[in-house]
């Protein structure tokens, strides 16, 4: 089994989820962490006592005990830290957004395969038990060809970030990459038998007087080869948080469902149904299914990846995928029309 010594670049609220998933994960062990917030770098040392805290992630790449750097920071320094960790010789995982434009994806992924290093990015939602029971279940054909999918979030309050940083445009780089990105990813995942998404036609209102750029309501028409379309919805005037996948085919229709008073909740409650000839069945899910279980799968399937006995579950240029899609929509609600989406 591999053995992979983490550092972590950033040790917010997300940061340090990622950091207590390292720990409990077998094969890896959390050697090192990078803030550059005092506070947090007090917490840190408070939390992982045996672990070095640094304030600069350049000194703390220059440290040797590290295999792979985990970076959760806000999306404009992506990038720039990406790159030279990877830079460095290290694998990386990467929150998502990868980046704020293709062109920096495709650079972070060149500069990955220049240097034989793994680049994953971080769409948990691929390592869950519920939206992976979905997949399998489309893979095995059990609704035969997806022709619809409904994937929508329903949810009240929008984290501000650290120092609120989810506010601001300038860091954000745009409000579509940072949440709508996680369903944008699992309507191409769920479609990938048909072919990469051609179009994206978005729509969204209930603009706030103050963050003209962060709309209440969204959502995005995305059509696929073949005929087959997916709708991506989410609001943010609603309460807690609701997420459904509505998906059917040539051959029946199933339904996910997961809930909790938070995202990040540890006891929410989920659920899957499959219409299976003219009845309704209860699919079984045997894990606990939320951000802070998958997180976990995540950190485990990165580490495998490492020991060359996995592939990764979301590569570079899924990320780019991602990234790509929501820039379209962007430009689609600039614009009022479709847009084609491209990676290039």
């Amino acid at each position: 089994m591999a053995h992979v010594r983490f550092g972590l670049i950033g040790f917010g609220a997300w940061g340090s989820h990622h950091a207590r998933a390292i720990s409990n994960v077998s094969g890896a062990t959390l050697s090192a962490i990078c803030s550059r917030s005092e506070v947090s770098r007090q917490r840190a040392a408070a939390d992982h006592p045996a672990v070095k805290v640094f304030a600069d992630y350049r000194e703390m790449l220059a440290c040797e005990e590290i295999d792979a750097v985990d970076i959760v920071l806000p999306s404009y320094l992506h990038f720039e830290v990406a790159r030279a960790a990877l830079g460095s010789g290290r694998h990386v995982l990467l929150e998502k957004p990868m980046a704020l434009s293709v062109a920096h994806c495709s650079e972070l992924i060149d500069l990955a395969r220049a240097r034989g290093r793994l680049l994953a990015i971080g769409h948990e939602l691929r390592h869950s038990s519920l939206w992976g029971a979905v997949k399998r279940l489309v893979d095995r054909g059990a609704v035969g060809e997806p022709l619809y999918a409904l994937v929508e979030l329903w949810r009240r309050p929008y984290r501000l970030g650290s120092d609120g940083w989810r506010y601001d445009i300038n860091r954000v780089g745009n409000w579509i990459l940072e949440e709508p990105i996680h369903f944008f990813d699992l309507a191409r995942w769920y479609f990938a038998g048909a072919g990469e998404p051609v179009s994206v036609f978005a729509a969204a209102n209930g603009k706030r007087a103050d963050h003209p750029e962060l709309h209440d309501n969204f959502s995005a028409i995305v059509r696929f080869p073949r005929g087959g379309y997916a709708v991506i919805s989410q609001t943010l005037a609603a309460w807690e948080h609701h997420q459904v996948v509505k998906l059917t085919g040539t051959e029946g229709a199933l339904v996910a469902r997961w809930s909790g008073a938070m995202d990040r909740t540890f006891s929410p409650t989920f659920h899957l149904q499959i219409l299976a000839g003219d009845r309704v069945e209860d699919v079984p899910i045997e894990k606990p299914s939320g951000e802070v279980y998958e997180l976990v799968d995540e950190i485990d399937a990165f580490v495998q990846a490492v020991g060359g006995s996995s592939p990764l579950a979301c590569t570079g240029e899924d990320g780019r995928w991602s990234v790509a899609m929501c820039l379209a929509a962007a430009e689609s609600l600039a614009s009022g029309m479709p847009v084609t989406i491209t990676k290039e």
